[in-house]
């Protein structure tokens, strides 16, 4: 079985999906990590983060085991992420390493901007995960905080606006709600509120399906 779970950078889709997977004992792959690790290795080697094909080639070349979530979490690396995400060779580089994940496993759950659009347009669950973006800027300027990065919540909310601007209208699978999936919006949800709603989608889903 396959979760999909799409939606905006910072609507809690990152935090529903590791619970989710927990829930029902699936694994859980964050794609963000891959767009992130190629920024990073861009950014590492000095090169050009405007540059298509330089990251494609870090693409190609990237070590799905060296995701340390500590240090792609840090700031900058998101900015830098959806810059490197906009290029169609980078996100096709990317593409089999995401579709042989859930092939190798029985159930998985797999978040990203594209995940039931393009990646898994026939995943059996499809969430989208939303939230207005005030509430998010609030959410990832507390996270910032939080690993004592220095910032504000208006540059957050800028960074965040640009960041969406950039996933909705990339030439390359941009960021929509895929026709089927089920829309959660968490701006009025805590964590629990928004995990037990989202569990609750899944298993009316899943019991329609039969």
């Amino acid at each position: 079985m396959i979760i999909a779970i799409d939606g905006p950078a910072a609507s809690g889709k990152g935090t529903l999906a590791k619970r989710i997977a927990e829930h029902y004992g699936f694994d859980h792959l964050d794609t963000g990590l891959l767009y992130r690790a190629v920024a990073r290795n861009v950014l590492q080697a000095q090169e050009d983060l405007n540059d298509a094909e330089v990251a494609a080639r870090h693409a190609v070349e990237l070590n799905p085991s060296a995701l340390d979530e500590t240090v792609l979490r840090g700031g900058g690396i998101g900015e830098a992420a959806s810059i490197v995400a906009q290029f169609p060779q980078v996100r096709e580089a990317l593409f089999m390493f995401q579709r042989r994940f859930a092939a190798e496993r029985e159930g998985s759950v797999v978040e990203g901007r594209d995940i039931g659009t393009v990646i898994f347009p026939k995943a059996d669950i499809k969430l989208y995960i939303t939230a207005h973006r005030s509430e998010r800027a609030k959410r990832r300027y507390q996270e910032l905080v939080d690993r004592d990065e220095r910032t504000t919540e208006e540059q957050v909310y800028a960074d965040l606006e640009k960041r969406d601007l950039r996933d909705q209208t990339r030439a390359s699978s941009p960021l929509r709600i895929a026709e089927d999936a089920l829309l959660l919006d968490t701006t009025e949800l805590d964590i629990d509120a928004s995990y037990f709603a989202a569990v609750r989608l899944i298993d009316t889903a899943i019991g329609r399906s039969g």
